[in-house]
């Protein structure tokens, strides 16, 4: 008898079990080889899905900083005593 099932298709078509691991290949995907093998872009892409949080902040922090930068490139930042 047939029976439903849930899956996940990443950006490429391919099927997965679960969101997380989806998302990790299509993290992957974007990471592209590192290393000699590739070997180390699946650990790359687990730790950025892991602290995705903490990155997503550091990128806000430069998108803020970025987005007042003046028309020669490089923000002047003062500091407070």
């Amino acid at each position: 008898m047939a029976s439903q099932c849930t899956a996940f298709r990443d950006s490429k078509g391919g099927l997965h079990a679960s969101l997380e691991k989806a998302t990790l290949e299509d993290l992957a995907g974007v990471l592209g080889r590192v290393g000699e093998e590739g070997g180390m872009t699946a650990g790359v892409a687990k730790l950025i899905f892991d602290r995705r949080v903490e990155i997503e902040r550091i990128f806000a922090e430069h998108d803020q900083l970025t987005g007042s930068m003046p028309a020669g490139g490089t923000v002047e930042r003062l500091h407070a005593i």
